[in-house]
């Protein structure tokens, strides 16, 4: 389904069956985690949301991730939890929502703009998003080790030092692995969830 300005594709990839994409041309709310805004000018991003089946896959974040780093290139890296990196800007994100029976995989990358500091891809949207719809199938029907396997060999975030924010409380250290559901070790101490910077 396509669409041209809406609060967000995830309001109305919720209300669709199994197998749905939505795409957009401007949100008007678009948001990332944490209640993050997400802003592009109209027709500058590739706005998209995948409507996936709940138990498709237990580590579906890094799965979405592994997928739109491979349709967007060759030099994209992921920085954990959720973001796509190129030359260690940001270049996109992906929010997954779940409830009973489904989950809503949103994923947004700048093309033709990009905020203050952040990459753009220069490339069409129709192809990207024709490359990612093929790497979300197959990356979410990705048995577990096989995700967690690629996305350390995608990842900007191991090995180096970060810092993790949460519930008010700050750790630095060393990103030393992911967990078998995706949870960062830093220096021993796994988090399942946090605000991220690396240092």
């Amino acid at each position: 389904m396509r669409v041209g300005s809406v609060t967000s594709t995830q309001d109305i990839a919720r209300e669709l069956p199994v197998g749905s994409i939505v795409v957009a041309d401007h949100q008007s709310a678009g948001r990332g985690r944490l209640d993050r805004r997400w802003e592009a000018p109209p027709g500058t991003a590739l706005l998209v949301s995948f409507v996936l089946a709940r138990n498709r896959n237990p580590v579906l974040s890094l799965a979405a991730g592994v997928a739109a780093a491979q349709a967007c290139g060759p030099n994209v890296r992921l920085k954990w939890p959720n973001d796509l990196l190129l030359d260690d800007r940001k270049l996109g994100g992906i929010l997954v929502e779940t409830n009973e029976d489904k989950a809503i995989c949103g994923v947004g990358v700048n093309l033709s703009w990009a905020p203050a500091g952040a990459a753009r891809l220069e490339q069409p949207r129709d192809e990207v998003l024709e490359r990612l719809r093929i790497e979300i199938d197959r990356w979410t029907a990705a048995p577990q080790d096989a995700v967690l396997g690629r996305w350390r060999e995608l990842s900007a975030t191991l090995g180096r030092r970060v810092r993790v924010e949460l519930a008010g409380q700050t750790t630095e250290g060393i990103a030393r692995d992911i967990g078998p559901l995706g949870e960062l070790i830093v220096d021993g101490e796994a988090f399942v969830a946090g605000s991220l910077t690396h240092l």
